[in-house]
């Protein structure tokens, strides 16, 4: 830059301007430095908006309140879809050889998938309606989001017609009421079975509690516990009730559950909350320390039920008559399990508020030195014992309808 108080050239005059400029070799070098510059500065600052711009827009994005999806919950991610006919493959067409079991919902299948997994596969009939199946769909795909280590884990489905097929992880031990009064009964120790006893507990609080909607099992049962390789217990089956059409159900009666396992207030009245798994927890427990089935007939002639003897056994001070006589009487401690059929006692409490929920039970079994609790007479003695006298009276049909009689209370 040059600066003078006088003009460099005289006014209007024409100058030849080549002694005052540098070669144009150098010119052009030049030229194209102070071009890179300028695109490089103007890149940068073009870069710079877009980073601005994106920026905004994702702060912007997660400001935004999010989409709700079935039931209130969040975006869920559906189950992954198999083809009909790779799992009819998978199953040797459905065949009896690869069957597992007969449950209430449908028959289990053990499947092969082509890439070496092996599966269970569950059939489930279901109405043709678009309804139904559009149901069938939003149920499934809350099933498939639920994850816990104390639940089978719903690993996709399909459908065809009427039929849908749901694709679960395969437990190796089966079902737990093999090993309670089955073809393995007394192969389970203390330590596992007290194991099995939280694993449920803990379960059953996260559908309650921890999910993003509070799913009822409604169905539990020892057959609806099934054992991976380790004998860690996996809640089979829930959310499954919800999948049947209004006019459908696995029994007899119009409820989705086993009669016996089933609290009264929903067998009976078909009052349906969280504590009507506390109640068929409280009773699977028993089955678990007792190594008996609900209606064992060994039992005493007038304790025909496992829950009524047990309760017979706790006004007696003598509950450590119930406890399985497979079981190591070195492997436990008498006060531990008496502590443990006391909170199952306390799941079958008549009134609901006095069953605790299942977060609780988990603290309560967990807690060494918990605080005294006096669990009252369960209603399901009570009933069983109108019942009885009813029965024995020729009571009348519409004094049968409004009870559960002794025949549906033992049912499975």
């Amino acid at each position: 830059m040059r600066y003078s108080s006088k003009p460099f050239f005289p006014g209007n005059a024409t100058i030849d301007l080549a002694p005052y400029l540098r070669s144009p070799g150098k010119s052009n070098n030049k030229g194209v430095i102070i071009g890179g510059i300028v695109g490089g500065v103007i890149f940068l600052f073009l870069l710079g908006l877009l980073a601005i711009f994106f920026r905004l827009r994702r702060s912007r994005k997660l400001l935004k309140p999010r989409r709700g999806d079935i039931l209130g919950a969040t975006e869920l991610q559906g189950p992954t879809s198999f083809y009909y006919q790779d799992l009819k493959v998978a199953t040797n067409n459905f065949s009896e050889n690869s069957k597992l079991g007969e449950g209430g919902f449908g028959d289990v299948f053990k499947g092969l998938l082509k890439n070496g997994k092996t599966v269970a596969v569950k059939r489930l009939t279901v109405m043709e309606t678009s309804r139904a199946k559009a149901d069938f769909e939003s149920e499934v795909k809350l099933i498939s989001n639920v994850h816990h280590r104390n639940l089978v884990r719903l690993l996709g489905c399909s459908s065809k017609g009427s039929e849908c097929l749901l694709v679960y992880e395969y437990m190796a031990n089966g079902s737990l009421d093999k090993f309670l009064f089955g073809e393995k009964r007394g192969t389970l120790n203390w330590k596992q079975r007290f194991n099995i006893i939280v694993g449920m507990a803990r379960g059953l609080a996260y559908l309650h509690q921890e999910f993003h909607v509070c799913i009822i099992h409604r169905d539990i049962k020892s057959s609806n516990v099934l054992l991976d390789d380790e004998f860690q217990p996996k809640i089979a089956d829930f959310g499954l009730a919800r999948l049947l059409p209004d006019d459908h159900s696995h029994l007899s009666t119009n409820f989705a559950g086993t009669l016996g396992y089933t609290a009264p207030e929903y067998a009976i009245h078909g009052q349906l909350s969280e504590k009507v798994d506390t109640y068929s927890f409280g009773v699977v427990t028993l089955e678990i320390i007792g190594g008996r089935k609900l209606n064992d007939t060994r039992l005493e002639p007038d304790s025909q039920y496992l829950l009524e003897w047990a309760w017979k056994l706790y006004e007696n001070n003598n509950l450590i008559e119930l406890v399985d006589r497979s079981l190591d009487a070195e492997e436990y401690n008498p006060e531990e399990i008496k502590r443990i059929m006391e909170i199952s006692l306390l799941c079958t409490q008549s009134a609901v508020a006095s069953r605790p929920t299942m977060s609780e039970v988990v603290v309560l079994l967990l807690t060494k030195n918990a605080s005294e609790f006096q669990p009252t007479r369960p209603t399901f003695i009570d009933a069983t014992r109108r019942v009885r006298d009813e029965t024995s009276s020729s009571s009348s049909s519409s004094a049968s309808k409004a009870t559960v009689s002794i025949s549906q209370l033992s049912a499975r």
